[in-house]
């Protein structure tokens, strides 16, 4: 994938998450909206710091194979300051628990973090992947 349709593929990925959690946020569901906070304040500092909350979250969407919570992931583990070797290691856990099947997720997840590192912007804010 050329740098340009990473940077896009990235973009889009940004753009509808941020735009379908606005939709989704304005609608008047409670259970909904608890949720996202939920969410949202789970992945904040306390004992654990956010990098390693980010590694966890990181390791539990490649057990379960959505991509786009992977890309979520790798987006804020860089933002937390995750280094490349470190984010090996979460992915090299989420392989060992979750097996071979896991191996395209992982494919897409170092293409974000190559993508990411490229210069691609990162998504921004948390209201879950």
């Amino acid at each position: 994938m050329s740098a340009g349709g990473g940077d896009d593929r990235i973009r889009e990925f940004t753009e509808f998450r941020e735009r379908m959690n606005e939709r989704i946020l304005a609608e008047p569901n409670q259970v909904v909206r608890r949720f996202f906070a939920l969410d949202t304040q789970a992945y904040q500092a306390g004992v654990l710091d956010v990098a390693t909350k980010e590694l966890l979250g990181l390791v539990a969407s490649l057990v379960l194979r959505c991509d786009d919570c992977i890309g979520y992931h790798v987006a804020r583990c860089r933002e937390a300051g995750v280094g490349r070797e470190a984010m090996f290691e979460a992915f090299s856990i989420g392989l060992v628990v979750g097996g071979s099947i896991v191996i395209p997720h992982l494919r897409r997840a170092v293409d974000f973090l190559d993508q990411l590192e490229a210069g691609a912007p990162a998504p921004a804010e948390h209201a879950h992947d």
